[in-house]
């Protein structure tokens, strides 16, 4: 490989963006009195001992430069450490693996030759040390500013000047002032001797060959998998001088319809005519007539957008031309052609609006705190971070997550002790990704004011430059969301889930002793009644949330909602704009009450009666916890099926008290329901029958089942919900679920009297090979889709009996087992082996629950606009030192009218008594 030849290996050496001949020289600066006293380990770099041949070797000085004639015998102990990336090596050139520090960094970004992990100026020196890799090749972008011309325009500095590939620019700068120049060297530690690059004549092959791969390759954030959903849309070639027919075309804010049929859903407007046509028609017969895809084969116009996703964030936007959808930077200005504004969503029937019409505020301008100038906040603990598209559920999860003491001091307080013991990827450790993450918020490294434009004439200048403040969590997302088929893709989620997600990552990685989740956790006890025999049963289960329902009965402004949503009724029929929005005001004391209530259990089977019966379930707090999240189920599901949220308001109170909701176990004077399970229906001829009920599945409607699975319902629940509705449709199957989703055996398998007694008795009686006892195959997907190890799924599913919620807190309260990896012990040396145990001692008591009272008080809380969590947009509201402060990616300001009834997960902590 070292001797092979630039062109055999496809790779343009000669063409080479990087000009300066190849020189060694001194480090620019001495290096600190650490980098002076490394040892040199011969085991990796194959580097000659003592100091007399590394002096003999390298010189100093002016020494140094006259060595330097021969770079190939300089580099040759280094050969075997310096490897080419392959087509599947992940080169981490534009983040360090343990902080935020990148090219554009003072200190710039060192690229180990060998792992292609990216260091800052700070840590290379700690993985120099773990790993006696030696050479790094060290990258720096620099900002020019360009000199005023003769006209007063600008011109560049220098000229040649080089970009790496796939590094992003910075946003902040205007490209007409300024350019960048990027500069490239090898580093050869400890002693920080530097070899300018690209030095094609002197270098040998393979270094030179390495260097060009390193510095040509893409992100490893980047769609690698052709089927991907990692992949971020690419901007359309059509979208920068895309014609519009200037036709007075004007679309209306509802009413659609295709031009061409009756169609009113999946409906497109083309960018160029306005012509609202349906999409395709797919495989199960909905879809559209695909009079749109007609219209660009006729037309020739390329671009479309789908009524219903514009948001103030953007839009779907389909490209016949590329045949994929695309982003359009300018879809604002192409939507405003036919009288659509993006931000209000509000138009008049001839496009313009009219001065005279109060426009309505809108959910999102209350949200973001819209028209209010807004103090933006720096230091520890003010830092944003960068929406990667439609990253935002995460981003304000994890800014109210690293603003609870317990999960800073797990992480940051830990930082040096997780560093040091983390693997030889970095990048794959989940307590070192949680610990980098929240270095970056809390340090105030990169949360840093402008300079003051009053001071002197060389202070200004500098206040121009960039000042790279927040943060970007790609490598924190591609980590937590590996494997997992929604967190993994580029599509908006649910901000709930996510929180339930980071919390099994947390259980499974705990650290020593310390879990920094116990402060969510508590128990619920369920208490369920026999409304015949007046015979209960109590359970408890582990929650880390408290859902509570909308009472929209409960509304304090309900004629004002019928007369708002008449006007709206009369609004879409006549094409007119919506009337002024009026929201429905919920009381929290409805909502608690609401959570309280007894609820019907549909098909409670008795074992006192020995027969079906009726049930009642309530539910109360066994414990309560360090740290209350409150989640507002605002999102339902229409008639049509499709997801929607309920706008409401909802006076959420600053202090809450929830002592009443304590649970106190079995009553005096209550009696137990008998613990005995539901009759077996065995056949009248079992021998003649039993293959019948093994071979034969009960029937069921698997296409309808696969239409209720895809809404996001447990398969196991879906099932149920076809076979107990008589396969009669998904639609009727839909309103089962509906009816039957809180039960507590709602996901559990479905369970059919004399079929599986009968099934398991039959497999045992014939000896069938290869099942083995297995939990059923989806429940097993299910819960390795959550990022649990296919074998802890198994151990889970077995040790409870197959009950999926049970087999979740089982996980929870067992130490994680071993992975069953075939190559984790030749990965894992001893020193790693000892660091993983001590990173991971398991706690085998179970989960521990932090009890107290149940007295709390608000300090976050989560919003969501849009109309669903599948769109839109999250912030978050956070007091901080006494005053409230508003988290909107990467811009973080002080709040001044926090919308405190428009949130949809609430944090509070226990007011200490």
């Amino acid at each position: 490989a070292a001797g092979a030849a630039p062109a055999a290996l496809g790779l343009k050496i000669a063409s080479s963006p990087l000009l300066p001949r190849a020189r060694l020289r001194p480090p620019l600066c001495a290096p600190g009195p650490a980098a002076l006293a490394l040892p040199s380990p011969r085991s990796r770099c194959g580097r000659p001992a003592g100091s007399m041949q590394r002096a003999a070797l390298f010189g100093s000085g002016r020494d140094a430069q006259m060595a330097a004639g021969d770079l190939g015998e300089l580099l040759v102990p280094y050969m075997p450490t310096i490897r080419v990336p392959k087509s599947g090596d992940r080169v981490y050139k534009t983040e360090c693996a343990f902080s935020y520090e990148s090219p554009d960094s003072e200190g710039g970004l060192y690229v180990c030759m060998n792992t292609f992990l990216g260091f800052g100026r700070e840590h290379v020196e700690r993985h120099y040390r773990k790993t006696g890799q030696c050479v790094y090749m060290h990258l720096k972008r620099h900002v020019i500013e360009k000199v005023p011309g003769a006209s007063g325009g600008a011109l560049p500095k220098r000229r040649n000047t080089v970009l790496f590939l796939d590094l992003e620019t910075n946003g902040d700068l205007n490209n007409d002032d300024f350019e960048y120049e990027d500069e490239a060297k090898l580093v050869i530690f400890p002693d920080h001797y530097e070899i300018p690059l690209p030095n094609i004549e002197e270098l040998p092959a393979l270094v030179t060959i390495a260097c060009d791969a390193v510095l040509s390759s893409k992100s490893p954030y980047r769609k690698q998998d052709p089927d991907s959903w990692e992949e971020e849309l690419q901007v359309s070639k059509h979208a920068k001088a895309l014609v519009q027919i200037d036709n007075g075309v004007r679309i209306p804010p509802s009413g659609w319809k295709c031009s061409k049929c009756d169609l009113r859903e999946n409906l497109w407007l083309n960018l160029t005519d306005g012509s609202v046509l349906c999409g395709k028609w797919f495989f199960d017969g909905s879809g559209g007539n695909g009079h749109a895809l007609e219209h660009y084969k006729e037309m020739g116009y390329p671009l479309a957008v789908k009524l219903g996703t514009i948001t103030p964030d953007g839009a779907d936007v389909y490209s016949f031309d590329e045949e994929e959808a695309v982003s359009d930077p300018h879809i604002a200005k192409h939507l405003a052609h036919f009288g659509i504004d993006m931000l209000q969503m509000h138009v008049t029937e001839n496009g313009l609006r009219d001065n005279n019409i109060k426009p309505r505020i809108s959910e999102w301008e209350v949200i973001q705190e819209s028209g209010v100038k807004l103090k933006p906040m720096y230091g520890p603990g003010y830092t944003g971070m960068k929406n990667l598209g439609n990253s935002c559920y995460l981003s304000v999860v994890m800014q109210a997550i690293f603003s609870i003491p317990e999960f800073q001091r797990a992480y940051v307080g830990n930082l040096p002790r997780i560093f040091d013991y983390s693997p030889l990827d970095p990048t794959q450790d989940f307590n070192t990704q949680m610990a980098k993450l929240g270095h970056g918020l809390l340090s105030g490294q990169y949360s840093k004011p402008p300079m003051k434009s009053e001071l002197i004439e060389q202070v200004m200048k500098e206040e121009h430059k960039p000042q790279h403040n927040g943060i970007s969590p790609r490598m924190f997302k591609a980590f937590v969301s590996k494997g997992h088929p929604e967190f993994s893709s580029n599509r908006q989620q649910d901000a709930q889930e996510f929180f339930l997600h980071l919390i099994n990552l947390v259980e499974r990685n705990r650290i020593g002793s310390e879990n920094p989740s116990d402060v969510f956790r508590f128990l619920v006890e369920e208490r369920t009644q026999c409304c015949q025999s007046r015979k209960v049963r109590y359970t408890e289960r582990v929650d880390y949330l408290m859902q509570l329902p909308v009472a929209m009965e409960a509304a304090m402004n309900r004629d004002e909602l019928i007369a708002y949503e008449l006007k709206r009724r009369e609004a879409e029929a006549a094409r007119r704009p919506p009337p002024e929005l009026v929201r429905a005001k919920i009381p929290f004391s409805a909502c608690l009450q609401a959570f309280s209530e007894p609820e019907n259990v549909e098909d409670f089977w008795s074992s006192a009666l020995q027969a079906k019966s009726a049930g009642v379930k309530t539910s109360r707090f066994a414990s309560f916890p360090e740290y209350l999240v409150v989640q507002i189920k605002k999102f339902t599901f229409g008639l049509d099926w499709i997801p929607q949220k309920l706008d409401v308001s909802v006076d959420m109170p600053d202090l809450l008290d929830i002592n009443h909701l304590r649970a106190t176990g079995l009553q005096a004077g209550e009696e137990e329901l008998p613990d005995i399970a539901p009759p077996i229906i065995i056949p009248d001829d079992p021998k003649d029958r039993m293959m019948n009920h093994f071979m034969e599945p009960p029937d069921i409607d698997e296409s309808s089942v696969m239409q209720l699975a895809e809404m996001g319902f447990p398969l196991e629940a879906c099932r149920k919900a076809v076979y107990y509705t008589g396969n009669m449709g998904a639609e009727v199957a839909f309103n089962w679920i509906i009816a039957h989703m809180e039960e507590p055996d709602f996901a559990e398998p479905l369970a059919i009297p004399g079929y599986e007694a009968v099934a398991s008795a039959g497999a045992a009686g014939l000896g069938a090979i290869g099942l083995d006892n297995q939990p059923p195959e989806e429940m097993v997907a299910l819960i390795t889709s959550m990022g649990f190890q296919r074998n802890v799924a198994i151990q889970a599913l077995k040790a409870t009996n197959n009950n999926l919620e049970h087999a979740l807190d089982w996980i929870f309260s067992h130490p994680e087992p071993e992975e069953e990896s075939e190559s984790a012990s030749d990965v894992m040396d001893m020193e790693n082996n000892a660091n993983a145990n001590i990173l991971a001692e398991a706690v085998s008591e179970g989960p521990r629950i932090k009890d107290g009272s149940g007295r709390y008080e608000l300090f976050g809380f989560i919003s969501h606009m849009g109309t669903s969590t599948m769109s839109g947009h999250y912030v978050c509201h956070l007091k901080k030192e006494g005053r409230w402060v508003i988290y909107n990616d990467l811009k973080v300001c002080a709040s001044e009218r926090p919308p405190r009834d428009l949130g949809y997960i609430y944090f509070y902590r226990r007011i200490p008594s």
